[in-house]
């Protein structure tokens, strides 16, 4: 299964770079990558449709293993980072950047960066300690997210018609500003997260059996736990901070990994799903419309819902949850 999701993820990086308004050949792409200059279609390549299918892939890769993350250690498929929070923590610090201080650029997407990872900062915190402290965490999660959600919601009423555009461009998620200058950092974090995830994995598959079990094993459930929680906040705030909060790909890269692969988790295959979701979600809202790019966010929003509901049905029929 992970060979097939591999490979349906190169052939959808390269429909991103080849097909849409504006085709390019196949030699014509490997003469732009050797160096030669093809008047138009160098620029085009290079500066557009490579940096966002890059970052695309990258995008979605972190959003999906940060999801099976969360879900997996808190044994709960609500406990994604753009339902516990984290998301809304990073939207609520850009928003603020954006309309308060009039930040662009990289100062949006470090600011949201930042906002991340102090949300996550408290709601562990908050939550820490006890039996019941992923249960605990969900709550607190849920709280913060309406708090942030309303921080929002004030922001773009106070904020001028043209502000609020901009803002919730970001809001939605979007590769449409795609860059070198996003893809770099974003590339070079998850150069450190990966492999910390890699590793990290073996202390989720103890968590995973349930707290006291863990520990009979001998596993440091505290200190494990709050390594897995780093990592995962880490992926879905410099995601965030790249792309934006697109929405339910860290919701739905778990269980559909998990359907796919038997009820396993893996979080390898969560995150060739991510990548799958969010370049075909690209590819589809850029040309879907004739002269329109949406935000790939608002076409994951769309259909994210309505898959949502489609897996947990199939999967209650089976006597399994998603």
């Amino acid at each position: 299964m992970a060979a097939v999701l591999a490979a349906a993820v190169v052939v959808l990086f390269a429909v991103n770079i080849l097909l849409g308004t504006y085709t390019v050949t196949i030699p014509d792409f490997f003469r732009i990558l050797g160096g030669e200059q093809i008047p138009g279609a160098t620029f085009i390549v290079m500066e557009s449709k490579l940096p966002r299918a890059v970052i695309g892939l990258m995008v979605g890769a972190a959003f999906g293993i940060s999801g099976s993350i969360f879900q997996t250690m808190l044994r709960n498929p609500l406990a994604s980072p753009d339902i516990i929070g984290i998301s809304y923590g990073a939207s609520a610090s850009a928003v603020t950047a954006i309309v308060v201080f009039g930040a662009a650029g990289s100062t949006v997407s470090l600011a949201a960066l930042c906002g991340a990872l102090v949300v996550a900062l408290a709601i562990y915190l908050l939550s820490r300690g006890g039996a019941a402290a992923g249960y605990r965490l969900i709550l607190v999660g849920i709280g913060f997210a309406a708090v942030m959600q309303s921080v929002v919601t004030f922001l773009m009423t106070r904020s001028d018609v043209r502000t609020a555009s901009q803002a919730l461009v970001w809001l939605n998620g979007s590769l449409n500003s795609s860059s070198w200058d996003r893809a770099i950092p974003l590339a070079f974090s998850l150069l450190v997260l990966l492999p910390a995830a890699a590793v990290l994995a073996r202390h989720l598959r103890g968590l995973e059996l349930g707290d006291d079990t863990a520990a009979g094993l001998g596993l440091r459930v505290e200190a494990s736990r709050l390594g897995l929680l780093a990592t995962g906040v880490a992926l879905a705030a410099v995601a965030t901070a790249a792309a934006g909060p697109v929405s339910f790909i860290a919701f739905l890269s778990g269980p559909i990994a998990r359907r796919l692969l038997g009820g396993r988790n893996s979080l390898a295959v969560s995150a060739l799903v991510g990548a799958v979701i969010v370049l075909a979600a690209d590819f589809a809202g850029a040309n879907l419309v004739p002269g329109i790019s949406l935000p790939v966010g608002v076409v994951t929003g769309v259909l994210g819902a309505p898959f949502l509901l489609w897996l947990l049905v199939t999967s209650n029929r089976v006597g399994r949850g998603g």
